[in-house]
């Protein structure tokens, strides 16, 4: 299994490197946002509550825009037909993609973190730095995982492109409350407090149990 999750995992970052079909459209959709909210708010800088409201409800509609791409080769090039006939793992597929899509919020987050620290938060992002890629990595990782998930059951609808975000940010209130309240304290007086331990309980535990279930299903989410 981990050789067909390798190479189905170097397929789509060579594709994407070849195509910027996602990366560049997610990244403009999370700066384009901030400079709204910049000008918006109509204020010199955030902390606290909204400053993490803004930066999760951001990056949550940007992973929005990238997973609606992540099965549209195999869907338009037969790319499923070819995977069911080899003898791999089926669920490989759904590792592969999920590790596609984090990889995308990481790249997409070093440009837009920064860019959310300098128009909404001025120099104060340095400090919380450290904690808050803590809390960044939990929340990407469920992202992606039910990010994958709910892009494999949409794929073969015609609305696919509605039914995702309707599946998938309700599955996702958990993640974007527990990484919002983790971020708070980071934001709030330049990060004098770290991140609730408590928060990223939730937020491991989650993305566990959110796993656990993804990959269980996906086999016969393929099969159909």
């Amino acid at each position: 299994m981990r050789r067909a999750v390798g190479a189905l995992l170097r397929k789509d970052l060579t594709a994407e490197l070849r195509t910027f079909e996602s990366i560049p459209a997610m990244t403009l959709f999370a700066v384009t946002t901030f400079v709204l909210f910049h000008f918006g708010l109509d204020r010199s800088s955030l902390e606290g509550d909204l400053a993490a409201g803004v930066l999760w409800v951001t990056l949550l509609f940007a992973a929005v825009l990238g997973q609606n791409r992540l099965f549209v080769a195999e869907e338009e090039q037969g790319g499923f037909d070819g995977f069911l006939l080899a003898p791999v793992d089926r669920t490989a597929l759904f590792v592969a993609k999920a590790l596609a899509l984090f990889a995308f919020l990481v790249v997409v987050e070093i440009v837009a973190v920064p860019a959310f620290g300098l128009l909404l938060l001025g120099p104060d992002l340095l400090d919380p730095l450290p904690g808050l890629v803590l809390v960044l990595l939990l929340a990407d990782a469920g992202i992606a995982i039910v990010g994958t998930l709910v892009a494999g059951l949409a794929i073969r609808t015609r609305a696919r492109d509605l039914i995702a975000p309707l599946l998938t940010l309700p599955l996702l209130v958990p993640v974007v409350l527990a990484a919002s309240e983790a971020t708070a304290p980071l934001l709030a007086q330049a990060g004098a407090e770290g991140p609730p331990g408590r928060w990223l309980a939730i937020l491991a535990i989650y993305d566990l149990t959110i796993g656990l279930v993804a990959y269980g299903v996906f086999d016969f989410l393929l099969e159909d």
